[in-house]
């Protein structure tokens, strides 16, 4: 990147403790020609690891409920759309606010903003554990999305402010390994809090699910104490205003969407949900329509048209959306299929996703070694072998129910790890690759707003399609036809990935 200066000579005492210490040096800039010769902060070891903990967390926290959802309602009484509440209003309110989320951090620093977001959800996560029913629940998982979406941009942000050349191609494998990672030991370890229920003797039977939240409290703790220590302080050289008109019409565009599709089905479809969805396409042609415009006259909109012009960003984001819709609604149809299905307990369930866990951190660490030898190219093979495992996984699922166990699970769930492995942290590098530092918290959030929304849409469409065909055709004809449309998003990003750019940066 223009401006950016590697130490030569003798390595010091820090550079020998990290990897990812880097001193940059800006060039005249703007009309003006002001310097700025100060050394930009460097993201050391500790302070990627703090970073990436803080890219964790929101990650397992949106997926670790679905296997305390059966356990949430037998202590709370909470019912079907209730309990669809818990999931989409944690997702809904991370992703409306991710992106202003990163613009704050652009403005007020990305490590002030990590040390809020951080604080808040550790809050937050305290009052889901300790909600006394099922509407508290709600209202806290809103709260402790929004602390999220404070947290979760900063982390992309600092990355690309913070670190460079093959530092900053490491940083963003680890960055994307983590995420992929967390989507599934969420679930798995929900399954073993839920089981070991440590907190049965303070709240009674059933109530293990309190785990799945209070756990985040003492994380959350030491994250904040290794942010205060390592983190550097970031920020935008020119950081613009808040857009309000773009930040309200893009939380329109994404309710008016999810709301229904997430609710719809519970709740019967009532009026309400057509005229939402009725709403969204006035509601995102507005949107675009106001941040044009506003990047016409030379302000900051909040989604700045001419970033989505970056040729790598747009493609990379065309292929996240099909593969976190497929992700995100798979993950969710598979812990009901096995705890409802199966009758397995929620240890069992969670357990039989570790092989694919092992498998995508496992294909996560080959990646930069693949990519440097073989591009983009990498991420199509990926979707070759994910769809191998789908595959493989649907026809264990037609032959062996409802005999099936962790065993019978693993060649499926593990191919398929190993391809997701091998796709999502490339991804994550390609979509952020020519983001500008100084535009880091945008594009940051951006792509995380993308992926959570595309996450929180799979879990309302193919979960919906799947509740609503277990009870006429069977628990096992509806996973199948599931996975046979998550199958369908597969060759889609596979297909996409034709049109990436060979090299990545």
């Amino acid at each position: 990147m223009k401006g950016l200066w590697y130490r030569s000579g003798r390595r010091s005492s820090l550079d020998a403790v990290s990897d990812f210490s880097v001193t940059t040096k800006a060039p005249a800039t703007g009309a003006s020609g002001a310097r700025y010769d100060h050394p930009v902060p460097t993201l050391g070891g500790l302070g990627l690891f703090t970073v990436l903990l803080g890219g964790a967390l929101p990650l397992i926290d949106f997926f670790i409920v679905n296997v305390a959802l059966p356990a949430v309602d037998h202590d709370l009484a909470a019912g079907p759309a209730l309990l669809e509440l818990v999931v989409a209003g944690y997702g809904l309110s991370y992703a409306v606010l991710l992106v202003l989320g990163g613009r704050l951090g652009d403005m007020a620093g990305r490590r002030r903003l990590f040390l809020i977001g951080m604080a808040a959800f550790g809050l937050t996560s305290l009052a889901c554990g300790l909600a006394p029913d099922a509407w508290t629940l709600v209202g806290a998982r809103v709260a402790q999305g929004a602390a999220a979406a404070l947290m979760l941009p900063q982390v992309l942000a600092t990355i690309q402010a913070a670190t460079a050349g093959p530092h900053r191609a490491r940083a963003m494998s680890l960055y994307g390994a983590t995420a992929g990672l967390s989507m599934v030991a969420g679930q798995i370890l929900g399954g073993v809090l839920v089981s070991a229920a440590p907190l049965s003797s303070v709240f009674g039977e059933g109530a293990g699910w309190r785990s799945v939240f209070l756990v985040n409290v003492p994380v959350a703790a030491v994250g904040l104490f290794l942010a205060a220590r390592s983190m550097p302080e970031t920020r935008s050289e020119r950081p613009a205003p808040i857009d309000v008109p773009g930040t309200l019409l893009l939380a329109l565009s994404l309710v008016t969407l999810l709301a229904p599709l997430t609710e719809g089905r519970a709740a019967g479809w009532p009026w309400w949900t057509w005229v939402s969805l009725g709403l969204f396409p006035f509601a995102a042609a507005a949107f675009y329509r106001v941040e044009r415009r506003a990047d016409a006259l030379g302000r900051t909109p909040l989604v700045p048209p001419s970033l989505l012009r970056l040729h790598s960003l747009r493609r990379g984001l065309t292929l996240v959306v099909p593969f976190s819709i497929g992700f995100g609604g798979f993950m969710f149809v598979i812990a009901v299929a096995l705890q409802q299905g199966l009758e397995m307990g929620p240890a069992a369930a969670g357990l039989s996703l570790a092989p694919m866990a092992t498998a995508f951190f496992l294909a996560s660490l080959a990646g930069p070694r693949l990519v440097r030898r073989f591009g983009s190219r990498v991420v199509t093979a990926g979707g070759l072998l994910q769809g191998v495992g789908v595959t493989v996984l649907a026809l264990t699922v037609w032959r062996g129910w409802p005999d099936l166990g962790p065993l019978g699970l693993l060649p499926g769930v593990a191919v398929a790890g190993l391809g997701q492995g091998l796709q999502l942290p490339v991804l994550i590098r390609i979509v952020l690759s020519d983001v500008p530092s100084e535009r880091a918290g945008v594009g940051g959030g951006v792509m995380t707003t993308t992926q959570q929304a595309a996450l929180a849409l799979g879990v309302a469409t193919l979960g919906s399609l799947f509740l609503a065909l277990a009870p006429g055709q069977g628990m096992r004809d509806a996973l199948l036809v599931t996975l046979l449309v998550q199958l369908g998003t597969v060759v889609l990003t596979t297909l996409l990935s034709l049109r990436l750019p060979r090299a990545v940066g």
